[in-house]
């Protein structure tokens, strides 16, 4: 059967070749303008992969991926942007991402990055930890029948520990998931936020903890 993937992608002319590109390639292709269509339209039990354009025109592609697979989607995720820096690519492979690629590209190198993913597939982050789950739609965080409501900020980073349960994450690994990138955060910054998580997690009556990993970072389980 072939890999059927969803594609995000506001740029019209990038989308159409993409389109054309991808189904003449043996892939079935469902296509996204941008986050709210992609939510409506990702259906886990349909795509095999993504491809998610993280400069979106109503949200950030991050965003819309840690959305995604806090609401069940495991597709690998293969990110485009304009953007090169590390930084960038740290916060996409942190909120769940498993490539990247960088505009312009060539289309021969994509579905040969699309070609591993699709070997892979199956081996993504966890978007579930324990008692917590992310919802995506109201942007909180759930805990049985309780909510917390979440900052963006605070979205990015539980989002960021969830996907990577029972591992450290190191401080500036938080940082480049949550801010944006150039963004000055200083270490207090992101203790204030983890305080306020820690606390609503005591608030919904959750059995998970954020542990600190002293010099080194954090640790949710």
């Amino acid at each position: 059967m072939n890999s059927s993937v969803l594609v995000i992608e506001d740029n019209p002319e990038l989308r159409r070749l993409l389109n054309q590109g991808l189904e003449e390639e043996g892939f079935s292709v469902d296509l996204a303008r941008d986050g709210r269509e992609a939510l409506m339209l990702a259906d886990p039990a349909r795509h095999d992969l993504l491809i998610v354009d993280i400069g979106l025109p109503d949200s950030d592609g991050r965003d819309v991926c840690q959305a995604l697979k806090s609401n069940g989607m495991e597709a690998p995720v293969l990110f485009l942007t304009a953007r090169d820096s590390g930084p960038d690519r740290v916060s996409g492979f942190s909120v769940g991402g498993d490539d990247y690629l960088t505009k312009p590209f060539v289309f021969a190198e994509l579905v040969a990055r699309l070609r591993v993913l699709e070997r892979r597939a199956g081996h993504t982050d966890r978007s579930v930890s324990g008692d917590l789950r992310l919802d995506p739609v109201r942007h909180v965080l759930a805990c049985g029948g309780d909510r917390a409501e979440l900052t963006p900020t605070e979205f990015r980073l539980v989002g960021a520990m969830i996907a990577r349960s029972g591992e450290v994450i190191r401080r500036h690994e938080m940082i480049a998931a949550a801010w944006p990138s150039g963004a000055i955060v200083h270490d207090n910054t992101v203790d204030v936020y983890i305080r306020r998580l820690r606390k609503k997690l005591e608030e919904l009556g959750s059995e998970s903890r954020i542990h600190t990993v002293h010099g080194v970072g954090y640790r949710l389980e």
